[in-house]
């Protein structure tokens, strides 16, 4: 192809230019209205943080709520020291509208503990154990004045109480098998207290209904629990993965060849060990007793230890890290000669981050402010989701026109519904409100999810723009250190903030429009789930699949305009431009060296990754020896495990986006490097001549000869193209030089 055809489709190469040195430092402010929109944005989610910090109320979420609107075992109140709630009649909640209204239709208070024996209010009176049963009536009743039906005429007391076992800070039936019949406290019928035999199952499926509502918030509150009781640990392990990292990082930047070989060894052998250890507890459970259920039969189990207890876990784990060591074996075989150019490549960038040190420790900037920005995110979520009003409605047992109606505690007994049913009861049923505040809360809540991809994508763009611009001022260093600044990071953060806060912005806007069009899509899909229309489902799969790779490209070409405008200080727009056709006149480098090192630094994390989630599993599961006794009790101990594996990669990530960074940058800056300048006395290159060794045509080339699909060119074809895009001067009479190079 012409030259001249390729640029054309491509964009014009770099000319010469002897007054360019590096990032442009006498540049002007770029994308301003951009920058504008994204000041008021942050304005506006700080108005709807406070308005949710006003209105909200997270106790609705941490304590459960009597009838009368009350919060169990909240301190500082008269029910600190009464943590369970109670229901007086938990047959009531098998009603099929429990599942509308969220509350069960009887009345329930806070206790202090659950009933732990069986008893009816008529033997309560006859044994003269009134003080035991008087602990599960309403505040205030004297039941020494009173006569049973008087106590169960005005509601004042529950007819029976139960053994009960707290789930959730609720109080639900101890139920057991006893020579395969369910009983609760050896009783297999019961009295519902209006006249009516129920038997165990009854009770049963009042307790499985209500358990059904509060399925996911009991899930919530067990983990937060798990938070509150492990949040330390889970600090402590978050530090050891950052110690880890830094360590790791450090080596790297001294052993860069040896640590990466040291790497890929040490993710095959762990990834082996696993192997080994999924198979052993496999063979363990062999024979015993439950182990053979499939995870099918098994169901879906809050308490994922529950699934560990069984072979088919332990053999899909095993099978899962067996493929995962397979595909990690093949790449590495398959991609060994493009291995050896990317360690180079990292050795090169260990060099320039020798020279830009404080890089190793922008992540933690990065990291400050990405948790900041969660923080706020899930917090003001939360009060907005709690910042609804507590909403009362009549129940009752016989007929009633007023039924299900709102009403209000203070007023019911002389209200109108009262007098028109005396049986009638004004009971707390769920939070909600119908004031505009509570109307506009699911629009409040999407523009804290959209503003939380905003900021997020914005603290990740400031990083990227800022090391780019500090590796930029490193390479284009003629001589290094003495013509870089003296504080390279502090430098470009202050040419990113100044100048470029809006581009950044423009940048972050298009990722995070594309983001929440993804979590819609997921929305959707979840919300069809039970459709049957298949056209439906395909469309959506496509839409997903099409968002997913439309948000990996931008991802990709946000990176690489982020470096242009830290060296070159132009808008959004013409720099993701410039970016895009640097990197389509030079697509054979791009094709054998693009995820290569990414692949490298992704195995990097991952052996970190392993190592913390490694040490927290055998920590907070009890496995530990010697130290069993400082594991914290946890409803579920893969809550803080899970965290901690999150964290830790987010924190390797963090750490090993400086290297990907830095490579980046340096690839893009070698390309206009190539462009600029022929090497010659005139025109020197700014690379190191070990980068020019690295990334030439010629090593270049002998890995493109192994791809599949490429056209093998001749040495006089590689020595042409060479020629051509290293001296563009050379084209004026260049066909006729190389005719005689050709001929001899």
């Amino acid at each position: 192809m012409p030259e001249e055809e390729y640029y054309g489709k491509n964009g014009e190469p770099r000319k010469y230019d002897p007054t360019f040195k590096g990032p442009i430092h006498n540049r002007g402010c770029t994308d301003i209205i951009c920058c504008i929109l994204f000041i008021l944005a942050l304005l506006g989610y700080f108005a709807v943080g406070i308005l949710a910090w006003s209105q909200g109320d997270p106790r609705k979420v941490i304590y459960p709520t009597d009838s009368r609107g009350q919060f169990c075992g909240q301190a500082g109140t008269p029910l600190e020291n009464k943590p369970n709630l109670f229901y007086f009649n938990i047959m009531k909640c098998a009603s099929p509208l429990v599942l509308l209204e969220f509350q069960c239709p009887t009345p329930q208070i806070c206790v202090e503990k659950c009933p732990d024996r069986f008893l009816t209010l008529l033997n309560a009176f006859k044994t003269a154990d009134l003080k035991y049963y008087k602990s599960y009536c309403k505040e205030g009743v004297d039941l020494s004045t009173l006569s049973a039906p008087e106590v169960l005429k005005t509601g004042l007391c529950p007819a029976m109480i139960l053994p009960s076992k707290p789930l959730s800070r609720r109080c639900f039936p101890a139920f057991s098998k006893k020579n395969g019949v369910l009983v609760v406290g050896n009783q297999t019928t019961f009295d519902d207290g209006q006249g009516k035999i129920r038997n165990a199952k009854d009770l049963l499926e009042g307790a499985g209904n209500a358990t059904i509502v509060r399925e996911a918030r009991q899930l919530a509150m067990k983990i937060f629990e798990d938070y509150t009781h492990s949040w330390y640990w889970i600090l402590i392990g978050l530090v050891i993965a950052m110690v880890i990292s830094l360590i790791f990082i450090i080596l790297l930047r001294f052993l860069a060849g040896i640590m990466v070989w040291v790497m890929i060894i040490l993710v095959i052998l762990v990834i082996g060990y696993g192997i080994f250890h999924c198979y052993m507890e496999y063979a363990s459970l062999k024979g015993t007793p439950g182990a053979n259920v499939t995870l099918q039969e098994l169901g879906l189990q809050a308490d994922f230890s529950v699934y560990l207890q069984i072979q088919q876990t332990w053999l899909a784990f095993m099978i899962i890290l067996c493929i995962v060591e397979v595909i990690i074996i093949l790449l590495l075989i398959f991609l060994r000669k493009r291995i050896l150019i990317a360690i180079a490549l990292i050795k090169e960038a260990s060099r320039a981050i020798g020279y830009v040190m404080s890089s190793l420790f922008y992540p933690l900037l990065t990291f400050i402010l990405l948790a900041l920005v969660i923080a706020y995110w899930a917090v003001t979520a939360i009060f907005l989701s709690t910042s609804n009003e507590p909403v009362y409605k009549v129940f009752n047992d016989t007929a009633c026109e007023y039924s299900r109606n709102t009403c209000k505690p203070e007023t019911f007994n002389t209200s109108a519904a009262k007098l028109a049913c005396p049986d009638a009861k004004c009971l707390f049923a769920f939070y909600g409100g119908e004031s505009p505040y509570h109307k506009y809360l699911i629009a409040f809540q999407f523009y804290n999810v959209f503003l939380f991809f905003w900021c997020a994508n914005f603290v990740t763009a400031l990083g990227q723009v800022t090391l780019a611009g500090a590796f930029a001022s490193y390479y284009w260093a003629s001589k290094k250190p003495d013509d870089m600044p003296a504080f390279p990071i502090f430098s470009s953060l202050g040419r990113a903030l100044r100048y470029h806060t809006g581009s950044m912005a423009f940048g972050s806007l298009i990722l995070a429009i594309v983001q929440v069009i993804r979590v819609l899509l997921e929305y959707v899909d979840y919300k069809l789930k039970g459709a049957q229309n298949r056209f439906a489902k395909f469309l959506l799969c496509c839409l997903k699949c099409c968002f997913w790779c439309l948000e990996k490209f931008i991802k990709f070409l946000n990176r690489n305009a982020y470096i242009m405008i830290a060296i070159y200080g132009k808008n959004f727009c013409t720099s993701a431009r410039d970016a895009f056709f640097l990197l389509m006149r030079n697509i054979i480098r791009v094709a054998v060296l693009d995820k290569v090192t990414d692949f490298l630094l992704f195995l990097g994390k991952l052996l970190i990754v392993a190592a913390v989630g490694i040490l927290s599993f055998f920590f907070f599961s009890g496995k530990m020896k010697g130290i069993e006794s400082t594991t914290p009790a946890l409803n579920y101990y893969w809550v803080p495990i899970v965290t901690v594996i999150i964290g830790s990669y987010l924190i390797a990530h963090g750490f090993f986006s400086v290297y990907a960074m830095c490579v980046d940058t340096l690839f893009l800056c070698f390309c206009e490097d190539l462009e600029r300048n022929d090497g010659s006395a005139e025109r020197p290159y700014f690379m190191s001549p070990e980068l020019h060794d690295i990334l030439s045509e010629n090593a270049v080339m002998e890995e493109v000869k192994e791809l599949p699909d490429q056209e093998e060119e001749t040495p006089w074809e590689q020595d042409r193209e060479i020629q051509l895009h290293q001296c563009p001067e050379m084209q004026e009479n260049g066909e006729e030089n190389l005719q005689k190079v050709q001929h001899e």
